[in-house]
């Protein structure tokens, strides 16, 4: 079953945040969305959007093209056992990591990039994936209380599990934080919120859109 529609990024600076998503991944993309901030925020919120690429030069395009529209680096792109990638926080303060499995390139660089993961980051990974499991998503990888992957169809962005510790570890932040997570999800499971406070509603597609 496929998990997620869109996601909706709440910011403070809508016309900002819409030029930089605009500059990072295309103006139409299917999946993002922006709405108006409401609640106070600080820290790690919980939560990464991570871009699949097909090579480490398309992984450092995305990652060039993030810092030209304002983003800070966390984790410049390097080489590593599994491949290569790199992780950029935008003015909005989302985090984005990008990366890869190739260790080399093999067609001319682009900016494309073959999957968008939401990456959440739970207290306790068992848990939440029955939660989730028990509301109709399909289990496509899973590694104990460390990581889940659901199964996800074409056009759709995938949802994983990490320990929220392992998350902001792995994107080089520190794991604390407080208040909104300032993401809502839009998919099959909504409307509901789940057992770390991340709100569901039910599913809507759309390109690169603002919402009041």
């Amino acid at each position: 079953m496929n998990s997620i529609d869109s996601v909706i990024l709440e910011v403070a600076d809508l016309t900002a945040a819409t030029r930089f998503y605009s500059a990072l991944l295309g103006p139409n993309s299917p999946y993002l969305r922006l709405g108006t901030a409401q609640d106070p925020t600080a820290g790690f919120r919980g939560f990464a959007l991570s871009l699949v690429v097909s090579q480490p030069g398309n992984a450092d395009a995305l990652i060039d093209a993030a810092c030209d529209a304002g983003a800070t680096v966390l984790k410049p792109g390097s080489k590593s056992l599994w491949g290569y990638g790199g992780v950029v926080q935008a003015p909005d303060g989302t985090i984005v990591k990008v990366a890869t499995s190739a260790k080399k390139d093999t067609v001319p660089v682009s900016r494309d990039f073959e999957e968008s993961v939401l990456l959440l980051g739970v207290e306790d990974v068992k848990a939440s994936r029955q939660f989730y499991a028990d509301r109709g998503l399909s289990v496509g990888k899973s590694y104990g209380g460390k990581y889940v992957e659901f199964a996800t169809g074409p056009g759709h962005v995938k949802l994983a599990l990490y320990k929220r510790r392992a998350l902001a570890k792995d994107v080089g932040v520190s794991a604390e934080g407080s208040g909104s997570h300032r993401l809502v999800l839009c998919g099959a499971v909504g409307p509901c919120q789940d057992l770390d406070g991340f709100v569901w509603q039910a599913g809507v597609s759309a390109p690169l859109t603002v919402t009041a």
